[in-house]
């Protein structure tokens, strides 16, 4: 026999009769309909002029490779977006190789060798901050023995101190480094002094890569500003559709070798017939975010205002900068499993700041990192609000969160690590 899922709820969380689980049984009623998404840092919805621009790239067949007629015009998408993803970080339109995605972005330019003024340089040591997105740390074409690790303090910021000795280090020894430093973390938002890794950079003749993923659409990004020889995005975090991502180059100065090997696609950057809908839709969505400083605001002041509401919480990398939509906290000695499980069923989409791996939520390697305890980093939820999140919603999120964290059942409490 089946149980219902109210039923589940109070067996498996909850004691019987207590206000959680009459808020999950009101909330589950007035979410029948709709459900509020809170995890745009995984991917942002399509905005609806996305939407519409990939439905419409949805209707033309033809390949742009092609030289007749509706060749071109999906050629003309493509390039459309080119430009429109390289003045949203500041680059020149040649500059810019289209992807499936920021991680096969990072994989590609992750390689013992880059290409400088039209010369081959070979690349012998890797240095990426300990809280890189998985993709870059696990190094790209890099052995293990060719990776160093740039530390971070507590609250997440690389340790420019060691980045300097290291680079020195190894300009000394007549090797060239590769830096990968992102621009802001995935999990709490984080902001990486980029430009004075820049400036290490370019003082010892070493190349710098900054995964660029979280920035646009949440702070101004100029990849001449931050000083690196290659950037990395991704649609879906724009907005934009899934399936579509970018290098940008400093300038056309600056070249790899291509990942994907084959056809002349993309001036033979990477072989492959182009998607052309999700391109499309990655460069109207780069289109749309370049005016929108006043939302940023308005997003900045949803999440401060979260952060100050919500009971009991630790909140990570607070007391440094930090994307304005992007809130990763934990109440100590609650798992985040089961809180992710209870706030679903209330139709709250939140995710944790660490990985998922046979059911069970692991600690983040980026709370590690950081030396968080055990116990309270196995309690970290990330809340990242975006373009459709309204007031409204995150006041209901507060309700519900705060009702639940009061009310756990001393079982689902973490043992101390």
């Amino acid at each position: 026999m089946r149980t219902s899922s109210d039923a589940l709820v109070n067996t498996i969380f909850y004691p019987a009769g207590n206000k959680v689980l009459q808020l999950v049984r009101q909330r589950r009623r007035f979410f029948s309909a709709m459900r509020v998404y809170l995890d745009h840092n995984a991917g942002s919805p399509l905005r609806p002029q996305v939407k519409q621009a990939v439905v419409e790239a949805l209707d033309l067949a033809a390949n742009a490779s092609s030289i007749y007629q509706e060749g071109r015009k999906a050629k003309g998408l493509v390039e459309r977006a080119r430009q429109s993803v390289a003045g949203m970080v500041g680059a020149v339109n040649g500059a810019v190789t289209f992807t499936s995605g920021g991680s096969e972005a990072n994989a590609t330019i992750l390689q013992p060798s880059i290409i400088a003024k039209g010369k081959t340089i070979s690349i012998d040591r890797l240095l990426v901050s300990a809280t890189e997105h998985d993709s870059v740390l696990k190094g790209g074409r890099f052995a293990p023995g060719q990776i160093d690790i740039i530390p971070v303090d507590a609250d997440g910021l690389v340790d420019l101190a060691f980045l300097a000795e290291r680079l020195s280090s190894i300009r000394s020894n007549g090797e060239t480094a590769l830096v990968a430093v992102m621009l802001a973390n995935n999990e709490t938002g984080v902001l990486q002094p980029v430009e004075a890794v820049g400036q290490l950079v370019a003082e010892n003749d070493a190349y710098f890569l900054c995964d660029a993923v979280q920035g646009p659409g949440k702070l101004a990004v100029d990849i001449e500003r931050i000083g690196a020889h290659f950037l990395t995005l991704s649609s879906h975090k724009l907005g934009g559709p899934q399936g579509a991502g970018a290098i940008v180059r400093r300038s056309e100065a600056y070249a790899f070798q291509p990942l994907i090997r084959g056809g002349g696609q993309e001036s033979f950057g990477r072989a492959g017939t182009e998607n052309i809908s999700a391109i499309h839709g990655f460069g109207v969505a780069a289109e749309l975010i370049v005016n929108e400083a006043a939302e940023r605001v308005r997003i900045g002041a949803m999440r401060d205002a979260m952060e100050q509401q919500l009971s009991g919480v630790v909140v990570f990398g607070a007391n440094v900068d930090r994307l304005p939509k992007t809130s990763c906290f934990a109440v100590p000695g609650h798992t985040a499993e089961t809180m992710l499980i209870s706030l679903d069923l209330q139709g709250f989409a939140v995710s944790s700041g660490s990985a998922c791996s046979s059911g069970k939520v692991g600690v983040s390697h980026v709370l590690t990192a950081m030396d968080v305890a055990q116990s309270t980093a196995r309690g970290a939820l990330r809340i990242s609000l975006g373009w459709n999140t309204t007031d409204e919603q995150v006041k209901l999120f507060v309700e519900a969160f705060n009702n639940m964290a009061e009310t756990l059942s001393p079982r689902q409490r973490v043992t101390a690590a």
